[in-house]
């Protein structure tokens, strides 16, 4: 299956890896979020070519996850902004950090800790209940499949 098909499936997973899900996407969602605005600083923090940066942030810019704005006239300069589409992507990026810190990590400290604004300690954001508050993990719920998305999954594994 190609990256062009996964854009035209039901699920909204398979779409959204299809649009955000490469890694160089992801670094560049990174370094966003850590504040990083211009392309030479994308350049040097994700070490990635100017041509695959380019790329990146043109595809980043026309699905609305970013916007470009100018800084200076002469010479003409633009940097990068994370839109309300951008910004919506920080759970994902969290969800990253937070698993490699676990799962990858060489037992020291997190390279990165998350402090949250209000109360100003550190902090490990959880997905939580918006109805009921509680914290939430794979355990605390169930996937439920539209009728249509499950035809599709049926279709699919009638004719691999």
């Amino acid at each position: 299956m190609s990256r062009a098909d996964l854009s035209l499936q039901s699920c909204s997973i398979a779409r959204a890896v299809a649009q955000v899900g490469d890694e160089w996407t992801i670094m560049i969602l990174r370094e966003m979020f850590l504040g990083s605005r211009r392309f030479d600083d994308f350049l040097r923090q994700t070490r990635m070519s100017s041509h695959l940066l380019s790329g990146r942030l043109k595809k980043l810019e026309a699905l609305g996850v970013i916007r470009r704005e100018k800084y200076s006239e002469h010479p003409p300069r633009s940097e990068y902004r994370l839109t309300a589409m951008g910004h919506d992507l920080w759970p994902v990026i969290i969800a990253f950090k937070q698993w490699g810190d676990r799962w990858l990590g060489d037992g020291d400290d997190a390279p990165v800790q998350i402090v949250h604004k209000g109360c100003g300690h550190v902090t490990h954001p959880q997905m939580t209940c918006p109805d009921c508050g509680q914290a939430m993990t794979a355990h605390d719920a169930r996937a439920e499949l539209t009728q249509s998305y499950e035809n599709e999954r049926q279709a699919a594994r009638r004719h691999p």
